[in-house]
């Protein structure tokens, strides 16, 4: 089986480099910073849409500016604020070593997820990491997944997307995967209630991948 895991909030928890780059960029800009705590809810979506609500605008010139003080500082310290759920680096040996074959697909620039998977020491267990372009092309997890299945030549219906965030699962639709939601994350069982399936731990995860045959999808 064909196992494709998002990153911030599947994998790995960046709430704290995350947080600190937006209030970061937002007060070398001269802008408020909101709370940490009401930061949560942008930890996924793309760089570029959070930054576009955050500072009410629709101005490209000043939306490329705060990405690019963002990652000022997201590329020196905040990819490594970061840590692994408990369970991940078990849980990915073990799916490994029954044979599936795992990726990543993240709305996140390509070049950091990469540097997050080999700092955490798991970029052998993947086969590839699919990520946006520096630029934001290509962030949408539509447009991710597709690109996924085009090149690698896998079969939707024996492939199964794992993420905690609504834009997981509708982009997992729309390519025909199949949709696990990690409730570990930042999603909502509400904004993932169209997955087929909701997880709460690594071991849930794992159980239920054992499991995953016809009678449990049909």
């Amino acid at each position: 089986m064909n196992l494709v895991f998002d990153l911030d909030g599947t994998l790995t928890d960046p709430e704290l480099g995350i947080s600190r780059c937006i209030v970061y960029a937002l007060e070398r800009l001269g802008f408020p910073a909101p709370e940490r705590t009401q930061l949560r809810r942008f930890i996924g979506p793309p760089l570029r849409q959070v930054f576009r609500e955050l500072l009410a605008t629709s101005d490209p010139a000043l939306i490329e500016r705060a990405v690019a003080v963002y990652r000022e500082r997201f590329g020196e310290v905040g990819l490594y604020e970061n840590e692994l759920y408990p369970g991940t680096t078990q849980g990915i040996d073990h799916l490994v070593g029954s044979g599936h074959r795992l990726f990543v697909a993240t709305a996140k620039a390509e070049v950091y997820a990469r540097r997050i998977i080999e700092h955490f020491q798991l970029g052998h267990h993947f086969v590839e990491v699919y990520g946006a372009a520096l630029s934001g092309a290509g962030s949408h997890k539509s447009e991710l997944l597709a690109r996924l299945v085009v090149e690698q030549g896998i079969e939707p219906a024996e492939s199964v997307m794992i993420g905690d965030r609504g834009s997981d699962v509708s982009g997992a639709r729309v390519n025909g995967l199949r949709t696990v939601g990690a409730l570990w994350g930042y999603g909502t069982a509400e904004e993932l209630a169209d997955a087929d399936l909701l997880v709460g731990t690594w071991g849930e995860l794992l159980r239920e991948v054992g499991g995953m045959n016809a009678r449990r999808f049909l």
